[in-house]
């Protein structure tokens, strides 16, 4: 039996990278000869200390960016209090060259040369944002990791796109996967006068589309921060909302506007790259980055339009339902289990 481990950040706060980490290796558990666990990084408190000296004394070491493997290490207890599902735990670096398999998000490719390279333990890069490929301005490193990489998951067009400008020959190792988005049949009985956002990316953004429209905003209308809600918060709130504004920045492909649309919303905002590949209108309104008095006259605009259910379009709802379906899903994972 082969085992598919996953390295992700131990980040307390909701993420959406580790949310579909999750879900992939949960997927994995279930296809029959594979399993899956999932390693949490963190620094150790030794670099955090020395770090913290550093930027107090303004020592500017001459070092690499990103995080070493010498300073890093796992997460013994780690809790994912914001994610509904359990998935398996790993609690070390020990692995078994002849059954374990990692998949290595791309903010830390660079470890793989002293992790698994030279320890011969096959891997494969996990790139789910084309805009953060540089996890480190050692070159060298960087193309040692993706040279010896098995394969390179891409997350979507945009992302292969950036993954093909870094490294040019690496073009017949990405794979493309997908992700699975379904919150059932959409209750437009249970929507109410809410406009839904995420303050996180783009806070200067957000903040002052949400300042200039409140003078604007119809008292029966309200506005809900979605920033560190765990995942059944999100949902709960994006099944009420009929408005959600996307700041999204540099994103390999933002997903809260599709699951947003799939809960009955329409999406007003930025497309964050990523997004271009299923923006479209009537449910997705494109603002260009920046754009703040074009951005709050759209939303106004939109408001005056009271009959949501009526607008909303059935087929473009269809289309993303099924580009964005569990069997869609499972299908490309299944792909990439084979080159394992």
């Amino acid at each position: 039996m082969k085992n598919i481990i996953f390295f992700t950040h131990a980040e307390k706060k909701p993420s959406g990278g580790a949310k579909y980490i999750y879900n992939y290796s949960q997927i994995i558990n279930k296809i029959k000869n594979f399993s899956s666990e999932v390693v949490h990084i963190k620094k150790k408190k030794s670099s955090k200390f020395r770090d913290s000296i550093n930027k107090k004394l303004n020592i500017k070491r001459n070092i690499y960016s990103g995080w070493q493997f010498k300073d890093i290490t796992y997460s013994k207890n780690f809790k994912y209090k914001w994610f509904d599902n359990k998935v398996n735990i790993k609690q070390n670096f020990n692995f078994d060259k002849k059954r374990d398999f990692i998949i290595l998000p791309e903010i830390f490719a660079h470890i793989a040369d002293e992790l698994l390279i030279r320890n011969n333990i096959n891997y494969a890069i996990f790139v789910q944002n084309g805009y953060v490929i540089d996890s480190t301005n050692d070159e060298k490193k960087l193309l040692r990791a993706y040279e010896n990489a098995k394969f390179i998951l891409s997350s979507s067009g945009d992302t292969s796109n950036c993954i093909k400008l870094k490294f040019p020959k690496m073009k017949s190792k990405i794979l493309k996967i997908s992700y699975h988005v379904d919150f059932g049949k959409i209750n437009f009985n249970a929507k109410r006068n809410i406009i839904t956002y995420s303050s996180r990316k783009l806070p200067q953004h957000s903040n002052l589309v949400i300042s200039y429209l409140k003078p604007h905003l119809p008292k029966k209308w309200t506005l809900k921060n979605l920033h560190n809600l765990s995942n059944k918060e999100f949902i709960s709130s994006i099944k009420k909302s009929k408005i959600f504004l996307s700041f999204s920045y540099l994103e390999g492909l933002g997903l809260p506007p599709v699951e947003a649309v799939l809960a009955g919303n329409q999406v007003i905002g930025y497309t964050g790259e990523g997004g271009n590949e299923y923006w479209k209108k009537p449910l997705f309104t494109k603002i260009n980055s920046g754009e703040i008095n074009n951005f709050v006259k759209t939303i106004i605009n939109r408001i005056s339009r009271i009959n949501f259910k009526k607008n909303y379009s059935k087929n473009q709802y269809n289309r993303l339902k099924k580009k964005f379906s569990k069997e869609n899903e499972i299908k490309n994972i299944r792909k990439f289990l084979k080159l394992i």
